[in-house]
């Protein structure tokens, strides 16, 4: 497949790129080069391939989810830059 320079100004649009001189030439050369290997893929025997649809057999282990206190309230205070006795103090974010 012929790769023109729409489909490259395209693909840039869409990706929200911009390829100008040396850099249009080499990303034409890729694709093209990208579409040559997929033709080879094509040329393969799949006659008697079945579709993969699970990348793995295996069965998600989940675990228990069990509530733990792994770090105290006091604990995580104690490295805030700020804290008011509480809470963590932060810059305000919004304004009104």
């Amino acid at each position: 497949m012929n790769i023109s320079e729409e489909i490259i100004e395209h693909i840039a649009h869409l990706s929200r790129l911009e390829f100008v001189g040396e850099d249009k030439n080499a990303i034409k050369t890729d694709l093209e080069k990208i579409i040559g290997f997929m033709g080879k893929l094509n040329e393969l025997n799949t006659d008697n391939v079945e579709p993969l649809i699970f990348m793995s057999d295996e069965l998600n282990r989940l675990r228990e989810d069990v509530p733990s206190i792994s770090i105290t309230h006091e604990e995580a205070l104690r490295n805030a830059p700020k804290k008011d006795s509480d809470y963590f103090r932060i810059p305000k974010v919004l304004e009104k």
